[in-house]
């Protein structure tokens, strides 16, 4: 069986589903490494153990000899080199960009390819481009190939270097089988947002969008799942503008439970926009998944929103930070609940004919061999 190690930054990170996916449903032997954007633990073991005396002068004695320092990250470079190379890993899949700068100098030394997959901010955030711009040319130049999750962000690294012989788009997939059919025609006037309350998730700007709902549908309810460091103000403001009575903040959930929510809901909202940082989505996971439960989203052309919705079939799209047009959209949908189990019966079809888990799967699995084939072309 092929064996690759999959290098992310966080282990059972809870918006990360993408991730363990790939863990999880990979056809391979899986190594996970994981404990930064350089990893500290292999399969939850320490990678960096207390090397014996004689050990620790004949790698000193090594990196002297080659005029590197001798230090804890030359260590920890052996240490990763030794894990790779002991356990015969052939190639590694490297979750985000800096993470994938951090592996690429160990990949090219024990020669395997390197497969870097980029989700969203670190294509975009502007302080993470500043940082790694010139690591980015050197990373795009060694990796076997580059996976960008949205056509927008198969543009953003296109210019910011990467080669379009490397490129590779794979949106991310759900499971379809997961998510029963929902029925908006006979949910009440409610809309479900789903996800971290962070700027580039614009949870202010739903919850303006919403109060003008309340103005035509005062039935209307939101019910807004997650945490992060905007949900105290979003909380304020709720409560400040008198529509507290309307809104629910649940908190994070379980995955059962975001799909308990979407089982009861009119419609998803959710109103991303790039602030003022660059940060951006890649496509949002919530998206998909409110699609295959059979609601229609509502939300905006951002990243690869549009890639997955399709507007005025499978919901309805604004532009970035036009709350008047999102609240026009939501209170359409609250109005019209046959429209709403169309849109949504059309998502959930969507989903499964371009975006479900096993299509994403084996697309990358695809693009893994791929890079193992031609690494071994090119040493015959």
């Amino acid at each position: 069986m092929v064996r690759i190690a999959v290098a992310t930054p966080n282990l059972d990170a809870y918006s990360e589903t993408f991730i363990r996916s790939h863990i999880e449903r990979l056809p391979a032997k899986i190594h996970v490494l994981h404990g930064g954007h350089w990893p500290t633990e292999a399969n939850g073991e320490p990678l960096v153990r207390d090397y014996n005396r004689l050990q620790r002068l004949r790698f000193r004695l090594e990196q002297q000899s080659k005029g590197l320092p001798w230090n804890g990250e030359a260590k920890h470079f052996r240490a990763v080199f030794d894990y790779l190379q002991g356990h015969r890993i052939q190639a590694v899949l490297a979750e985000y960009g800096p993470t994938g700068v951090a592996m690429m100098d160990v990949c090219a030394q024990v020669d395997i390819p390197l497969i870097v997959h980029f989700h969203g901010y670190d294509a975009y955030k502007s302080d993470v481009l500043a940082h790694h711009r010139q690591q980015y040319s050197k990373l795009f130049a060694s990796a076997a190939a580059v996976v960008a999750v949205s056509q927008g962000m198969y543009r953003q690294l296109k210019d910011l270097g990467a080669s379009e012989d490397k490129l590779r788009y794979n949106p991310y997939g759900v499971d379809t089988s997961l998510f029963a059919a929902a029925d908006p025609a006979q949910a009440d006037p409610a809309f479900l947002a789903v996800g971290r309350f962070v700027d580039k998730k614009g949870p202010l700007l739903t919850l303006l969008a919403f109060k003008q709902v309340l103005d035509d549908v005062p039935q209307a309810q939101l019910v807004m799942i997650g945490d992060g460091p905007l949900l105290d103000a979003s909380r304020q403001f709720a409560h400040v503008t008198k529509f507290m009575h309307a809104v629910e903040f649940r908190g994070a959930q379980s995955h059962s439970g975001v799909m308990a929510a979407m089982q009861q809901a009119r419609a998803f909202v959710q109103h991303s926009v790039r602030p003022g940082d660059g940060d951006s989505e890649g496509t949002p996971v919530a998206v998909l998944e409110a699609s295959a439960s059979g609601i229609p989203v509502v939300s905006t052309r951002h990243a690869g929103i549009p890639d997955v919705v399709i507007d005025g079939e499978t919901g309805l799209l604004v532009d970035e930070l036009d709350v008047d047009g999102m609240a026009r959209a939501m209170i359409r949908l609250a109005q019209d609940p046959e429209l709403a189990a169309g849109m949504g019966q059309a998502g959930r079809e969507r989903i499964e004919e371009h975006f479900s888990m096993e299509q994403s799967i084996a697309n990358l699995w695809h693009i893994i061999e791929s890079a193992i084939e031609n690494r071994n072309i090119a040493t015959r």
